[in-house]
């Protein structure tokens, strides 16, 4: 596991005027160095963090030695989402916060390290919603926008599973457990259930082995994040919106200048493919080089941290053209 580094950046106000004195950044280095290699950025999902490679990186079949996402050949950036808990750093007011100032937080991470150009920017699930961010910031920053089960906004499904979140995390006996027993039910499918479960019971419990997977989920996420960390992150999905300051979708996405890689699951129930594909249809009236890509899968939404082979193969179009 590589290290966790820090970056302070001072004097932050967020889009809504608040002003920050400083703000933790805390981010891993895996590969090259990034001041003489291409540099890829990779955004962690809800519950994730910024350790991408090695042993126990959650993409450690992605990136890493002669890997999709070669270690041997770029060099690997990947920031915690500030208030997430990492190294116990919470943010005091985190709705002050919306996902445009997590990408202005990024990018100045990205500054402070003397990086003004990516190869490849890249996110799951709410890492791909700031990577949309960044790129509506700073339409020049990268080459390649690889958004992963992800979108340019929350669409309304998802403001109402946050909203049900939000519920739980505030009202619930055992918040944390209850969220993460929910949230498990947009990450994956029926079908995924039924493969894997096949409404067989766990006799020892006395009860179904979906059920026991389940709190087996809460329990993971009780020992190993705290439940403010994830009522901001809740709070940030619902905030994803590249079009919050009115100004049209369409002017915002003509002034990127990456291709943009679009990467759908076509059994994700919680960013579906069918939001990727309006967005998709829609841009290329205007816009040459934006690509859609789907895996095929059971497993819904998490199948980007399943379907790994799937990933490599969308992703070696990218990294080895």
């Amino acid at each position: 596991m590589s290290e966790v580094k820090t970056i302070v950046i001072s004097d932050f106000t967020t889009a809504s005027g608040v002003p920050y004195k400083s703000i933790d950044l805390h981010y891993q280095h895996f590969g090259r160095d990034y001041k003489d290699a291409p540099v890829v950025l990779i955004n962690h999902s809800l519950t994730g963090d910024a350790n991408v490679a090695g042993p126990v990186g959650w993409w450690s079949e992605i990136v890493g030695p002669n890997l999709t996402i070669d270690t041997n050949r770029f060099a690997i950036l990947a920031f915690n989402i500030p208030g997430n808990g990492v190294n116990d750093y919470l943010l005091e007011n985190y709705d002050d916060f919306h996902t445009g100032d997590i990408a202005e937080i990024f990018y100045r991470g990205l500054e402070a390290l003397e990086i003004n150009h990516l190869f490849a920017l890249i996110g799951g699930s709410i890492g791909g919603g700031i990577a949309w961010e960044m790129a509506a910031l700073y339409p020049t920053l990268t080459k390649n926008l690889v958004p992963v089960a992800a979108d340019w906004k929350a669409s309304d499904w998802i403001i109402a599973n946050t909203f049900l979140q939000k519920r739980l995390l505030e009202n619930s006996n055992d918040p944390l457990r209850d969220a993460r027993i929910h949230a498990m039910l947009t990450y994956r499918t029926p079908a995924s259930f039924t493969e894997r479960f096949g409404r067989t019971k766990n006799i020892e419990k006395k009860i179904y082995n979906v059920e026991s997977w389940l709190i087996h989920h809460g329990d993971k996420l009780f020992k190993r994040f705290l439940l403010d960390a994830y009522k901001a992150m809740n709070h940030l999905l619902a905030s994803v919106d590249i079009t919050r300051n009115g100004e049209p979708i369409e002017e915002i996405i003509q002034k990127i200048e990456s291709d943009i890689h679009l990467v759908a699951i076509d059994s994700d129930i919680f960013f579906t493919p069918e939001e990727d594909l309006k967005t998709f249809n829609f841009v290329k009236t205007f816009k040459k080089n934006i690509f859609y890509h789907e895996i095929a899968s059971i497993h819904g939404h998490d199948a980007f941290l399943i379907e790994n082979d799937a990933v490599s193969k969308i992703f070696s179009k990218i990294f080895n053209a």
